[in-house]
C-alpha cells in the first residue's frame, strides 16, 4: 500500500525564490505542493491544509518567529530557509516551534532532504549554522544519553516525548535534565538547546551533492 504525499506550501515574498522553491517540491513525487504564495501581501499562517510549510521571508527573525508560533499552533511543521541565520536566531525559532532550518544556499538535494525528514516528524538543522565546534574542548563531558537528551530538546521534544523515544521513565528524563543543568550551570530548555547546536548534536547528516 502506497504511502499518501505529504502537503506541502511554500511561502516566500522573493518571486524568483518562490519559482524555484515550487520546482524542487514539485520534483519529489512523496511531496504534494498544495500552494506556493508570494509578494508582500503574504500572509504565511494562512497555508490551507498544508502539513509541512517550508517559509522564506525577508524579514527580522523575531517576525519570521512571530509566523512559525502561529504555524506551529495550528499544527503545521515549518521548515525555515534564510540567507543567514547564527546560533541565537536558531534557538528563538526552535523555541517558536519550527522543525528545521536550511541555508538559503543549500542544494536542492539538502532541501529535498529537510523537507522529507521534517515530513517524517524529525528535525533537520543544516550543518552550516553550528558555530565553531571547539567549545567542546572547554565543556562538560557528556554522556552519551545525556546527548540524545539535548539532541531531543534541540528538536523540540517535550519530557513525555523524550521518554518515549528513548524507552525510558519521564522520571530518569528528569534526573538527566537536572545533571545537565547541573554540569552546565544552565536553567532553561532554551540554554541546552543552543549548547547542542554548539556542540553539533542537532545537527543534520550532510548531504552530498553529485
Amino acid at each position: 500500500m502506497s504511502r499518501e504525499p505529504t502537503n506541502v506550501a511554500v511561502v516566500s515574498d522573493c518571486p524568483l525564490l518562490l519559482h524555484g522553491l515550487i520546482h524542487v517540491v514539485d520534483s519529489a513525487p512523496e511531496l504534494r505542493r498544495l500552494l506556493g504564495a508570494g509578494g508582500n501581501a503574504v500572509v504565511p499562517h494562512e497555508v490551507g491544509e498544508g502539513d509541512v510549510v517550508l517559509l522564506n521571508l525577508r524579514v527580522s527573525v523575531r517576525e519570521i518567529c512571530d509566523q512559525v508560533a502561529r504555524l506551529h499552533e495550528k499544527g503545521r511543521r515549518v521548515l525555515v530557509l534564510s540567507a543567514d541565520a547564527t546560533q541565537t536566531d536558531l534557538v528563538l525559532l526552535i523555541e517558536a516551534g519550527a522543525r528545521g532550518h536550511v541555508s538559503q544556499w543549500a542544494g536542492e538535494k539538502e532541501l529535498l532532504a529537510a523537507l522529507r525528514t521534517v515530513a517524517s516528524g524529525r528535525s533537520y538543522f543544516s550543518t552550516n549554522f553550528f558555530g565553531d565546534l571547539d567549545v567542546q574542548k572547554n565543556s562538560p563531558r557528556i554522556t552519551d544519553r545525556e546527548q540524545q537528551i539535548l539532541r531531543l530538546v534541540a528538536n523540540g521534544a517535550t519530557d513525555r516525548e523524550i521518554a518515549a523515544e528513548l524507552n525510558i521513565s519521564e522520571h530518569t528524563v528528569h534526573s538527566h535534565l537536572d545533571r545537565l543543568y547541573s554540569k552546565t550551570g544552565y536553567r532553561r530548555r532554551a540554554d541546552l538547546t543552543r549548547l547542542a547546536l554548539q556542540r553539533g548534536v542537532a545537527a543534520a547528516e550532510p548531504v552530498e551533492e553529485g
